[in-house]
C-alpha cells in the first residue's frame, strides 16, 4: 500500500512519488513554481500561508506546503 504523508491542513501525499523536498526561496525553485502554476502542474496545499517547502513529484507537478521542508522530510522517515 502506498504510504501518504502530512503536509499540513488535512493534506497528504504518497512519499513513494516525492522525488525532492526545496526550500522557495531559490531563484530557480520560484521559476519552477511559477512555471507550474501557469501550465497548472502547481497544487497548492499551504491553505493560503506563505510557502515554506516545495515537494516536486514524479509525475512533474509541485506541491507548495506550508511546513518547513525538514518537518516533511523527517515525516518521510518516520513512515
Amino acid at each position: 500500500m502506498n504510504a501518504l504523508i502530512p503536509i499540513g491542513f488535512g493534506n497528504m501525499v504518497n512519499k513513494d512519488k516525492i522525488i525532492a523536498i526545496v526550500s522557495p526561496e531559490a531563484a530557480p525553485i520560484k521559476r519552477l513554481v511559477q512555471r507550474a502554476k501557469e501550465d497548472g502542474t502547481a497544487v497548492d496545499a499551504s491553505a493560503g500561508r506563505k510557502t515554506k517547502a516545495v515537494i516536486i513529484m514524479e509525475n512533474n507537478s509541485v506541491v507548495l506546503s506550508a511546513l518547513l521542508p525538514e518537518t516533511i522530510a523527517q515525516r518521510v522517515k518516520e513512515s
